[in-house]
């Protein structure tokens, strides 16, 4: 039995594999498979890497750059000019030096003496002529800088003033000017009853009828100083308009013509109207800004002064205690004397001495140029009446302060340099009396007499014109040596 069991159940197991041999085979399908590769693909982007550019300082090209513009905030301009100059040369390093005007002879003596003169100097005219006359000045370098500006872009009288009668040609590079004017208080004449202080007899007038008119308590503060300029660019328009001049036709000293003294006893008389001195520029402003006196001889320079009010030399600022100051405030740039009548104002212009390195054309150049130009003038816009034409519509627009005066008043400050007068100019003068001219300012003859005879009382304008007739005959004898 159990045996007959086992062998069925073994016939079982041997149909199962048969039957399963016989069914058909399972379909094999054929799946595509997608796979999603991500490919890093690197792109070459070019990259543009500003590399400073550092050159040692001992491989610098140093340009010393002296300029009369002293003052902190102008000297901070000049530096900034001079910054974007490196930045574009950095194999040149600029060094700006703020130097004094009256002590500009002094200062170029010395340098020369020690045979390191600077590479350009910024100053005014009449020191340009002195230099000029002792050949110190690179006159070709000055005129490439103007050709490469573009001669027809500077003012004709500009051009003139800087022309060296000697050689003919430019002895420096026009930049910036100011006028000069009588600015006086039109109310309170107007109060007193005078007229304009343009003619002598009117500013004497005013100088009787003003202290005690309104709160003024002088007529003016007068330019006595003897170490300061500022009395001798008063007193030549006042010599000019009565026809008083250095020298006559024939080249001979006049400093002690009756013309002269006439002049030096006219602006000495106006001491006893005028604050207690000695004075200079900063005294004449603050006076006239604080209500203290109703005239004053100034520049230009004083119209931003008038409405935001002036720094003070020990610090701070004025307070204008005149509401409406320019306003009220006339305009006479012509003064009528019993010879004549002169008008007169400056111009400042870079020079470059001989022996300055090649690269001072460049930076004289990159001054006058565009932004730079107009930021220059940005420092002081009345007192830096632009010498390019190109730059007359960006200057307009450099002080909201235009607005506060007439139309009339920028139109003869704009167009000054036509109408300007100087000793310096005088067409007749030859070179060294030019260079004399420039003496006897750079030695402060003028305000020294002035003084003498004003304060000091120790000469009279006779004894103090034949002091000057003296001091101006030796320089010429030296000029002509």
């Amino acid at each position: 039995m159990t045996k007959r069991i086992l062998t069925l159940l073994a016939i079982v197991m041997i149909l199962g594999v048969l039957a399963a041999c016989a069914q058909p085979a399972p379909e094999v399908r054929e799946v595509e498979k997608v796979v999603k590769e991500t490919v890093v693909v690197e792109k070459e982007v070019e990259k543009i890497v500003e590399k400073e550019v550092v050159v040692p300082p001992e491989e610098r090209t140093v340009v010393e750059f002296w300029t009369t513009d002293n003052e902190e905030d102008r000297v901070n301009v000049y530096e900034a000019v001079a910054k974007r100059f490196m930045a574009e040369n950095p194999a040149i390093e600029v060094r700006i030096v703020p130097i004094e005007e009256a002590g500009v002879s002094q200062r170029i003596a010395t340098a020369l003496a020690a045979n390191r003169p600077p590479d350009i100097i910024r100053m005014g005219i009449e020191r340009v002529a002195a230099f000029a006359a002792d050949e110190i000045l690179d006159e070709d370098a000055a005129a490439a800088v103007i050709g490469s500006l573009g001669e027809d872009d500077f003012r004709a009288g500009p051009l003139k003033m800087v022309t060296d009668p000697a050689t003919g040609q430019y002895a420096a590079i026009p930049y910036d000017g100011w006028i000069q004017a009588i600015w006086y208080r039109q109310d309170m004449f107007d109060e007193a009853g005078l007229p304009a202080p343009v003619a002598w007899d009117d500013i004497k007038a005013a100088c009787e009828g003003l202290p005690g008119t309104g709160n003024l308590l002088y007529a003016l503060t007068l330019a006595t100083d003897p170490g300061q300029n500022y009395p001798h660019q008063v007193f030549e328009q006042v010599a000019m308009s009565n026809d008083a001049w250095p020298f006559d036709a024939e080249g001979n000293v006049t400093m002690n013509t009756p013309e002269m003294i006439e002049a030096l006893a006219f602006y000495a008389g106006l001491q006893d109207c005028a604050m207690p001195g000695p004075q200079y520029w900063r005294g004449a402003r603050e006076a006239y800004e604080l209500d203290q006196s109703g005239m004053l001889f100034y520049s230009t320079y004083i119209m931003d002064d008038l409405v935001e009010g002036s720094g003070m030399e020990g610090g701070g600022q004025v307070q204008i205690d005149v509401e409406g100051l320019p306003e009220k405030t006339g305009f006479a740039p012509q003064m009528e004397g019993p010879n004549g009548s002169a008008s007169y104002g400056q111009l400042l212009a870079p020079s470059i001495p001989k022996g300055a390195d090649p690269e001072a054309q460049k930076v004289a150049e990159w001054f006058l140029t565009s932004q730079n130009y107009q930021d220059v003038l940005a420092l002081a816009p009345f007192g830096k009446v632009p010498v390019l034409k190109s730059a007359v519509d960006g200057w307009k627009d450099l002080s909201p302060y235009f607005q506060e005066y007439s139309p009339e008043t920028l139109e003869q400050i704009a167009n000054g340099f036509e109408s300007m007068q100087r000793w310096l100019f005088r067409p007749d003068y030859d070179a060294t009396q030019r260079a004399v001219i420039g003496d006897i300012e750079g030695r402060l003859l003028i305000p020294q007499a002035i003084s003498n005879i004003a304060l000091e009382g120790t000469m009279t304008p006779e004894t103090a014109a034949e002091w000057l007739q003296e001091q101006v005959e030796t320089i010429l004898a030296e000029r002509q040596q």
